[in-house]
């Protein structure tokens, strides 16, 4: 499924509609160059998974990862500076990404095995406000995921 954002404000609105969304656990990959607006997808994911306002939602850039409690606890990841494989060993990376929250990780290009379930999100700017957003599912449950954002899309 691909589709484009014409503003910060439409790429939010798609964040916030995915985080609404969630019911169960997922892993979410989101792929883009810097500047793609992958922090604005993560923060209004966030919201929509119910983390407060008041809660500022920051990329992970030097931790690798935060938590956010919320509805479904929201595990964001950003592997930008991701050295070597031991790191996500040393955080649990794999603990956190396949257990009772929504993982969201930032370059997934940097992960070595993508053979799990997740809803991969590609994002490409193509000018200073609009994107072009593709989305994938691979998997059952990521599968009616997309279907449900067909779904919004129709309606946007």
């Amino acid at each position: 499924m691909k589709f484009k954002t014409s503003s910060e404000e439409e790429t939010s609105a798609f964040g916030r509609f995915l985080g609404e969304q969630l019911q169960r656990p997922l892993t979410i990959l989101l792929e883009g160059d810097l500047g793609a607006g992958k922090s604005v997808i993560a923060r209004a994911l966030a919201r929509g998974l119910g983390v407060p306002e008041n809660i500022p939602i920051t990329s992970p850039t030097f931790t690798l990862m935060n938590h956010y409690p919320a509805r479904i606890d929201l595990y964001h990841f950003d592997l930008y500076r991701l050295a070597d494989a031991e790191e996500l060993i040393e955080i649990g990376f794999d603990d956190f990404a396949h257990s009772d929250g929504v993982a969201l990780v930032e370059w997934p290009e940097r992960l070595a095995d993508r053979e799990f379930d997740h809803l991969l999100v590609q994002i490409d700017r193509l000018s200073a406000d609009c994107r072009e957003i593709a989305v994938s599912a691979h998997g059952i449950e990521p599968q009616a995921l997309l279907g449900c954002l067909q779904k919004w899309l129709l309606t946007q």
